[in-house]
């Protein structure tokens, strides 16, 4: 259970900010640049710029430079892993559902 709690993946999708702006680029379905990304979500490009960085820090999107522009992407396949691999161990602590006081 331990190792499936990653506080840097669950802090970077906490802020609701951030959380749009995950969801604008996986609604768009490609690569996205901070202006693109900026105007979906109606939030200063500065601003943008910082959360982008820091999903990216985070694990939970990847960005590739072309030229001066940098386009970032959902990780979808490591978020997925990682939710997953936290369902799971949560899953194995209380396979009915209610652990009843057990501790994980």
């Amino acid at each position: 259970m331990d190792e499936s709690l990653d506080p840097e993946l669950f802090k970077a999708l906490a802020d609701p900010t951030r959380a749009a702006l995950v969801a604008c680029i996986a609604k768009c379905g490609r690569g996205c640049s901070v202006g693109e990304v900026a105007e979906c979500c109606a939030v200063d490009l500065s601003v943008v710029s910082r959360h982008l960085a820091l999903l990216a820090r985070a694990g939970v999107l990847e960005s590739e430079r072309e030229g001066r522009t940098v386009r970032y992407r959902v990780r979808y396949r490591e978020v997925t892993t990682a939710l997953r691999a936290l369902a799971d161990a949560f899953d194995q602590c209380c396979p009915d559902g209610g652990c009843g006081g057990a501790s994980c």
